[in-house]
């Protein structure tokens, strides 16, 4: 929630009007916010532009439709149906079915605002001194946002200035050089980024993370099956978890507080505020109207998101995690204690009626849920997603910080990493096992083996969906379902610790293309979940181009499989 010491403002063109005396009453205006109009080579400004490097990232991942859905949305553990009665439905369906096109929203929103920032730190650089902090913060940004675009496009614009002639459109390179050149700018900006520990900046340790990401996704990035990149990203993980001075936070909800900036396990932050920075719905998207109450928040829900059944079941039931991050069954009202803080789920039952399964005249949230979109949800179904600290009053989740990279993360990474090398398995065991063991009481369930870890995944794989109408009518005749489980998934423990560790970070869809099954599929086409069918194809791995950026760029080549 902390934001950056020097809070940075946009530039305001009303701010430039410039008047020649004050016997003369003409102005300039400028309309248009050029070399001419700005100085650029003024600090100030160049801080400012730095600022909205920053602030374009937390439009990317927090913009309506933008990052975090992207890549939770069209995944295994959490969805938005069609809501009865409610609304809901539209492009949330098509992502969860695997039927985008070039016209979804989240797509648009991602490329706008990683070009848009890209533009922010080309335009930083252009002026910046070729060495030092400043410009290796904004060449680490530019590397991040050309990181995310390849991971979600592949064949990309690479511009690594905004010095460049009128009537220009940016030229579309191949998946390799995007690759190539993020790891050569993250490699030579280490040293300048320094090791040094500021919420919300990036540092050394940060670069190894999206070096050691790009290394770990490179086989399914170019459909090879080399094992040199996760020597490479096990070099990169090493040096953060063995240099870099990070500690696993002793409670795992610490790292999703709404001030994360005292978690010894962050490397990498988002820093958002209510008042200045505000940008986290989830408090909206997820809960019903009514279920506000159980948190002391006085907003107004919006009934939306909620668990796919199958991934919910998939957890331990002793594992604290499906609690922290799930709420489930009746909702209590939040009550205060002597200091004025409130205690969710503390007080009484919530009362509701709508779509009311139980027949209680409470609210209560379901396991279970129809379908995505036939006929949809009801408004009592589905367990709601409550990771992100809830905060009383009026603040909700709207000022969480975000944990982009953690220590866990780096630890699953060398685990996976040893694990593909077939080398030192039981210390990969024993990383899941330490990080497990903050959400478990007992010691012996917080175990992984190498074979659990190498066996196949809990996941009951399969359509699931009842057809039948009607809140409380669950009509076998109705039920359509296949069942495909998880047996047959490489490594596919390790997929399922990765759920249960980081559902909604950002983790899922590019988890879901890296692992595959016994047949070669990934597990992103090779599944079925919920209302999503398995699939033969290949082109769900990447996102189309925009329309709306095709529309714009004559040159730009639409990907494989959109046409």
């Amino acid at each position: 929630m902390k934001l950056f010491k020097n809070t940075i403002k946009g530039l305001i063109v009303s701010s430039l009007l410039v008047f020649a005396a004050c016997t003369d009453l003409s102005e300039t205006i400028y309309d248009k916010l050029t070399d001419e109009t700005v100085d650029v080579n003024d600090p100030e400004v160049v801080g400012s532009m730095m600022g909205e490097t920053y602030a374009q990232f937390r439009y990317l991942y927090w913009g309506w439709n933008g990052y975090f859905d992207l890549m939770e949305e069209c995944a295994d553990t959490y969805m938005t149906p069609k809501r009865i009665g409610v609304g809901w439905g539209d492009l949330y369906i098509s992502m969860h079915k695997h039927s985008w096109n070039s016209t979804q929203g989240h797509i648009e929103g991602l490329w706008h605002y990683a070009y848009v920032g890209i533009g922010y730190a080309n335009k930083c650089l252009d002026v910046l001194p070729e060495t030092g902090s400043p410009q290796a913060q904004m060449r680490f940004m530019r590397a991040l946002n050309y990181y995310i675009l390849l991971d979600a496009f592949r064949n990309v614009p690479l511009e690594t200035t905004q010095n460049l002639p009128e009537g220009y459109l940016p030229q579309q390179v191949n998946a390799d050089k995007i690759f190539e050149f993020c790891v050569s700018e993250l490699n030579a900006i280490k040293d300048d980024l320094g090791t040094k520990k500021i919420h919300g900046y990036p540092n050394r340790y940060a670069a190894c993370m999206v070096l050691a990401k790009l290394y770990l996704n490179y086989n399914a990035y170019f459909g090879t099956t080399d094992t040199e990149y996760y020597d490479k990203a096990l070099i990169e993980v090493n040096e953060v978890i063995n240099d870099g001075g990070y500690s696993l936070a002793p409670n795992y909800l610490d790292n999703f507080k709404a001030d994360i900036s005292g978690s010894p396990e962050v490397i990498f932050a988002i820093p958002l505020d209510k008042k200045r920075a505000a940008h986290n719905y989830l408090v909206n998207k997820c809960l019903v109207g009514a279920g506000a109450a159980a948190y002391g928040y006085s907003g107004a829900p919006w009934n939306g998101s909620c668990a796919i059944p199958q991934f919910i079941d998939s957890y331990d039931s002793v594992d604290k995690r499906l609690g922290y991050t799930w709420t489930g069954g009746v909702q209590k009202s939040a009550t205060k204690d002597s200091d004025g803080n409130y205690i969710p789920q503390s007080g009484d039952p919530i009362p509701f009626t709508s779509d009311d399964w139980a027949g209680q005249g409470v609210l209560n949230y379901s396991k279970n849920v129809h379908s995505i979109d036939n006929p949809g949800a009801y408004q009592q179904e589905g367990y709601r997603f409550v990771k992100s600290e809830i905060v009383g009053d009026d603040a909700g989740t709207y000022g969480n910080d975000v944990a982009f990279f953690r220590l866990a993360d780096a630890m699953f990474i060398k685990a996976e990493c040893l694990l593909r090398l077939s080398k030192d398995e039981q210390i990969a065991a024993d990383l899941i096992t330490n990080i497990r063991k903050r959400s478990f009481d007992s010691a012996t369930k917080a175990i992984r083996t190498v074979a659990d870890l190498k066996g196949g995944s809990r996941y009951d794989y399969g359509h699931r969906e009842y057809t039948s109408e009607g809140f409380a009518n669950w009509d076998p005749a109705s039920y359509k379902s296949t069942s495909e489980k998880g047996t047959d998934i490489v490594l596919g423990g390790l997929l399922d610790d990765l759920a249960w560790e980081f559902v909604g970070e950002h983790h899922r869809r590019q988890d879901l293309i890296r692992f595959k099954m016994s047949d070669g599929r990934n597990v992103f086409n090779g599944k079925s979940w919920f209302c999503k069918d398995a699939t033969t194809e290949t082109h769900w791995d990447y996102f189309p181009i925009p329309k709306s950026a095709m529309n714009a760029n004559i040159s730009l080549v639409q990907n494989k499989g959109y046409n």
